[in-house]
């Protein structure tokens, strides 16, 4: 008989063929039923834009087909996962990131070219946005990981190691995109310090749910959608990240359980974000499956 495993991936399988768009059932594909990298890219490009970024509701909170950051931090998280972020797919992208980077050398969460295109209410659209680590980590990160070297990266880099280390009050979002940059940074020892301060803050601030049968007693951030909680997992999202290290065997057992039994009877994971409208939510479940099939799978919770 199939283990519990085997059981979430089969499920998780037919909810990926039934929704998800073609670029989430190539991934899928790539990632669990050995699909070639190349269906992976070409269902990628059909998001990329003229100026080297990528629109067209990659991130599907973001609608309409200008190019955005947080488009193209989704891109370079997909060619990151199939090995391709490299050569001239990322030099294109780095041109674009120096084109729309901040004074500082980073990046808004939103530029305004998104106005007249629909976009979720809580990513306010301003003239003069300002360079944001939200933005700027994920993409930093990923960058270094990949051993990537571009003259975009020597600001960013400044702008993202500055803006970690002031960081006194925060939210999960922000945590995470700080943990995704210095997980790939290249100063490992000043990352490690980083990282070791950020998990007092979270703990501190009781940014985790701990404890998932006792999730009532921990505080949602301001601006989230009700029980829009965070857990372990979030955080750390494989055991080689600096932030496993914030959390006891337990606690992280204990949120893999809980991300386990989220799966839903139709095989996917809910979107636990403020919706806005029905159609990204719809696209916003197969992303968020991938995501706990990553998690669990890293954690070898998907095994036979």
């Amino acid at each position: 008989m199939a283990g519990i495993g085997a059981n979430i991936l089969a499920r998780a399988e037919q909810f990926i063929w039934l929704t998800a768009r073609v670029l989430e059932q190539r991934r899928f594909a790539h990632d669990f039923l050995g699909g070639d990298p190349d269906a992976v890219e070409t269902a990628l490009a059909a998001y990329r834009n003229e100026d080297g970024g990528y629109g067209h509701a990659l991130e599907p909170d973001l609608r309409g087909p200008v190019s955005q950051p947080l488009h193209t931090a989704h891109a370079l998280s997909v060619l990151d996962s199939i090995g391709r972020c490299e050569g001239q797919r990322v030099e294109r992208i780095c041109r674009y990131l120096t084109d729309v980077s901040t004074r500082e050398g980073a990046l808004p969460a939103l530029l305004p070219t998104q106005r007249g295109y629909p976009a979720a209410p809580f990513i306010p659209i301003v003239d003069a946005p300002p360079a944001e680590l939200l933005a700027t980590g994920p993409i930093v990160g990923l960058l270094h990981a990949n051993q990537v070297w571009h003259a975009w990266l020597f600001r960013a880099t400044d702008f993202c190691w500055s803006a970690v280390e002031a960081l006194e009050q925060s939210h999960p979002y922000e945590v995470e995109a700080a943990v995704a940059f210095l997980d790939g940074a290249p100063d490992r020892a000043r990352a490690e310090a980083a990282a070791s301060r950020l998990g007092r803050l979270v703990r501190d601030q009781r940014l985790a749910v701990l404890d998932p049968s006792r999730r009532g007693e921990y505080p949602v951030s301001p601006g989230y959608a009700p029980g829009e909680h965070h857990y372990p997992y979030d955080f750390a999202r494989t055991p080689r990240s600096l932030a496993r290290r914030w959390f006891t065997d337990e606690e992280l057992e204990r949120s893999l359980d809980h991300l386990a039994a989220k799966q839903q009877d139709d095989g996917g994971w809910p979107v636990t974000w403020r919706q806005w409208a029905p159609g990204t939510a719809l696209e916003g479940r197969p992303l968020v499956t991938l995501r706990a099939l990553g998690t669990l799978r890293a954690y070898d919770r998907l095994l036979d």
